[in-house]
């Protein structure tokens, strides 16, 4: 696609009749091909207790995938961090960076990536995930992972060294991620890259964009502002298939929307068949104020809608989550929806 840089983004879907051993094996073989297609990176995001998503331990994905790449960068599409302490994120992505030197990037969200019951579950062994203190431990992170580490100042007036590996010859690439005036401020002050979640809100995206812009503090690392943005992308050899792809996750996006029950991510055939059993205004609604955000249709209008969307917003790569859904039919332990998108974007 001309100068356009294009990644992924992978929740690791799980669709009827689909084990979790199933979709993980589906997602690690899309990774594969994404690396022989060219794509410059692939993220695995963070999500916990949803039926229809199975990335809900990014390292363990990243670790994986990187054992069947050669060259793509793999990393966390993010990493929830205040779901963690600071340090087991660093010595996490530490090993992943000596498991694939110069291939690994961490990016870190602010949201829990679940309901408030899961949230308290995962942060039930201490205070690690006071959102408070986010940018803290955003900067705690860097530092353990750079080869000299951080170091603990006490009250006392001793000094305590912490190291995320013993001897470390590189560092992951560290990424802010968010949807919002305050991921992007941030990201500005810190002097780090900044992803706009567009896949999962295109609302604020132009502020958001102008404020870390405009605000960027340049720093060793980063001496200009990096971004870009992620985008929900079904491609398929006519339009009409790209529709039938896209419609299992529009509903699984409507079931959040509207505080319904979740379930598997239906395949083709049951999400028309439920549509046309009890047609839903509300859903429909849904539906059509998420199309207008996504880029569905036939290789040649996406790569183009792609191509000026990145133009417009300034940036040189798009990371696309591929949300083609499957028909019943195909092979569970593979994504033939998904693998055709990035092929035919690939060109």
């Amino acid at each position: 696609m001309s100068s356009l840089a294009l990644s992924v983004l992978d929740l690791v879907p799980v669709r009827t009749g689909q084990t979790s051993a199933q979709a993980v094996a589906a997602s690690l073989a899309l990774a594969a091909r994404a690396d022989e297609l060219g794509y410059r990176r692939y993220w695995f995001a963070e999500h916990h207790n949803m039926p229809a998503v199975a990335s809900t331990a990014p390292p363990v994905l990243i670790a994986a995938a990187a054992a069947r790449t050669q060259r793509i960068r793999v990393g966390s599409g993010g990493v929830m961090l205040p779901n963690h302490a600071p340090l087991i994120v660093a010595e996490q992505f530490a090993a992943l960076e000596a498991i694939a030197p110069g291939r690994i990037d961490l990016g870190i969200g602010r949201a829990p990536g679940s309901d408030p019951v899961i949230t308290q579950l995962l942060r039930a062994s201490g205070t690690a995930g006071d959102v408070e203190r986010f940018p803290d431990h955003v900067q705690d992170i860097a530092l353990m992972l750079q080869p000299d580490g951080a170091t603990v100042q006490f009250t006392s007036g001793g000094e305590y060294s912490v190291r995320s590996t013993p001897a470390a010859g590189g560092s992951p690439e560290v990424w802010l991620l968010g949807s919002s005036d305050y991921s992007a401020q941030l990201a500005a002050s810190l002097g780090l890259p900044y992803v706009f979640a567009n896949h999962f809100s295109g609302q604020g995206l132009d502020r958001a964009l102008s404020l870390y812009r405009e605000g960027f503090r340049p720093s060793e690392a980063h001496p200009e502002p990096r971004t870009f943005l992620t985008a929900n992308v079904v491609a398929a050899p006519t339009a009409e298939e790209a529709a039938d792809r896209a419609l299992p996750q529009l509903r699984m996006m409507a079931r959040l929307r509207l505080n319904r029950p979740l379930t598997a991510l239906e395949t083709v055939e049951e999400a028309h068949a439920a549509l046309a059993a009890a047609p839903d205004p509300q859903e429909e609604q849904i539906h059509a104020a998420a199309v207008a955000n996504w880029f569905v249709g036939d290789a040649a209008s996406v790569r183009a809608e792609l191509e000026a969307f990145a133009a417009r917003h300034g940036v040189d790569e798009i990371m696309v989550s591929p949300v083609a859904g499957s028909f019943a039919a195909e092979d569970p332990t593979l994504t033939p929806g998904r693998t055709q998108t990035l092929e035919l974007l690939a060109g």
